[in-house]
């Protein structure tokens, strides 16, 4: 068996706190506290929040591009591929409805403290949007496609934001029949 090691959990539980908290307000205690060592063994592997940031943000671009390349790997045409971008929500929706997203809550709030890594977090947003243009592109939409990537983006964004916001399922559903609909219209084939 795989055994994680306790820089592994830090990382793994500073970005559970991080998105379930924010970042301003995790602390290296409650870190440290939740993965269950002393605060000298804590700063053994990382010396200071920035430190654990940076490795909570790797960990989100990894895991980002981990999941892109499944579904490169799995599915079979460009608009599948979209739509599984799409109906992230269904897969997330428990965890969406009571944090938000967890690229956009990040990258809100590293803008909001004028963070130095706040480039780095809008750098996983940034892998989703270049990724969703090459899809528009091989499903034909060369003339918009980085127009039609930034429109998935935002309409996701907004129905997260909403939908954290309001609770109200019905919503997120509604959205996500719209946003596949209008995707349709977009993308003919498969």
């Amino acid at each position: 068996m795989n055994k994680i090691s306790t820089r592994e959990k830090i990382i793994k539980t500073a970005d559970q706190l991080f998105y379930e908290n924010g970042f301003d307000h995790t602390s290296f205690a409650d870190v440290a506290a939740k993965v269950g060592i002393s605060r000298g063994n804590f700063y053994h592997h990382f010396k200071s929040k920035d430190d654990i940031l940076k490795a909570v943000i790797e960990r989100r671009r990894k895991n980002t591009l981990d999941m892109i390349d499944e579904w490169e790997q799995n599915v079979g045409t460009p608009k599948g591929r979209i739509k599984c971008y799409i109906n992230i929500f269904i897969k997330n929706q428990s965890l969406i409805k009571d944090f938000g997203c967890p690229v956009g809550t990040l990258t809100n709030e590293m803008a909001k403290l004028n963070h130095a890594q706040a480039k780095d977090a809008v750098a996983i947003f940034m892998l989703f949007k270049d990724w969703l243009v090459v899809q528009f592109e091989r499903a034909g939409c060369n003339n918009n496609a980085a127009e039609l990537s930034m429109h998935v983006l935002s309409w996701s964004q907004g129905a997260a934001t909403l939908y954290n916001a309001f609770q109200d399922d019905e919503f997120l559903k509604n959205e996500l029949v719209q946003i596949n609909a209008w995707l349709d219209t977009q993308i003919k084939e498969g």
